[in-house]
């Protein structure tokens, strides 16, 4: 009995915070009077005191954008080059180039075809928004994916690079692209849970978990692989660390009690938890509920534009993401 109802306090926090969330939601983005082009490319009425929550095709944008990215990562670190033109365009924003994307130096076998099926998997994911969203779907932004972004993660992460001359390269080795790959695949896996309780249509539902489950399989390949090439290399355990601590510190997720701007630890890194025999791996981020934490898409943007102050762009998306509702294409102010 003590444990039903242990259940059904769980069940019944989870449901707050997700009404919590969709209340976010709402107050964030909610919108006035929109050009009608773009309302109507939307499929969303217009009025002068409309207010409306962000639609089914606006999160799939918003997840396109992501998926560009990831995309066009591990495109260019697996087969040394990019999505190929007609995956690009879009009636919404203007078309940017990729800078920096080169094919990454890899030697273990068991990597290179990691990088392959992940890079299949994400261009996948590139064509199946695309073909959900049609004629609603926006081209892909100015996306930077050069050793100088990368580099400017890795600081902002508090990571040691004086053995490197002060640069991070993740397409120099393989600890490095997966290292690389490690910074964006826990937060894809987190935005998409976040953005699944705003989701109306079940069909689109049901693509999204899909999408979700791929990712959080690729998340769950990259962290094993660091985890392991950590019992020989500790430093790879550490950078990893750091880089989770980096990421809660951007998205400057907030704590429901204690000192205040105190950020959360929600993000976690690969290092294992206990000592001796009581020792546990943490290949899977989960609390004590065994369940993934969500991020807002303001706090995705502020991750991969690499500030935790209010931004339009930045980071990883030089120019911002592209997105017709213009409040999916801001960080939140966390300082």
């Amino acid at each position: 009995m003590a444990e039903s109802r242990d259940m059904m306090e769980v069940l019944d926090r989870r449901v707050q915070r997700r009404e919590e969330r969709r209340e976010f939601f709402r107050s964030a983005l909610g919108m006035g009077v929109a050009a009608a082009g773009g309302m109507a490319a939307l499929g969303m009425a217009s009025s002068a005191n409309a207010q409306s929550a962000p639609t089914d095709l606006d999160i799939l944008n918003l997840a396109l954008n992501l998926e560009y990215l990831e995309a066009q990562f591990y495109s260019y670190a697996a087969n040394g080059e990019g999505l190929p033109d007609n995956l690009l365009t879009g009636t919404v924003g203007t078309r940017g180039n990729v800078n920096g994307g080169r094919k990454a130096v890899l030697t273990d076998p068991i990597v290179i075809q990691y990088a392959r099926e992940i890079a299949a998997d994400e261009r996948a994911h590139v064509v199946s928004l695309r073909a959900a969203l049609t004629s609603a779907a926006v081209a892909q932004p100015a996306i930077d994916i050069s050793v100088d972004v990368f580099t400017a993660a890795a600081v902002a992460s508090g990571v040691d690079l004086s053995a490197s001359g002060g640069r991070f390269d993740p397409y120099a080795s393989d600890n490095n692209f997966l290292i690389g790959a490690y910074i964006f695949e826990d937060v894809g896996v987190t935005a998409y849970k976040g953005a699944a309780p705003l989701l109306a249509s079940a069909d689109i539902v049901d693509a999204a978990a899909g999408i979700l489950a791929a990712e959080a399989f690729h998340a769950g390949i990259i962290r094993a692989a660091l985890y392991r090439r950590g019992v020989e290399a500790p430093v790879l355990r550490t950078i990893a660390d750091r880089i989770s601590d980096g990421r809660d510190t951007l998205d400057g997720t907030a704590v429901s009690a204690g000192p205040p701007n105190r950020v959360a630890d929600d993000d976690q890194g690969i290092s294992p938890t206990g000592t001796g025999a009581t020792q546990v791996a943490n290949i899977v981020p989960t609390d004590a509920n065994g369940i993934v934490f969500s991020r807002t898409a303001e706090q995705v943007h502020n991750i991969v534009y690499l500030t935790p102050r209010q931004a339009t762009s930045g980071g990883f998306f030089p120019a911002g993401t592209n997105n017709a509702n213009a409040a999916l294409r801001r960080s939140a102010a966390n300082a």
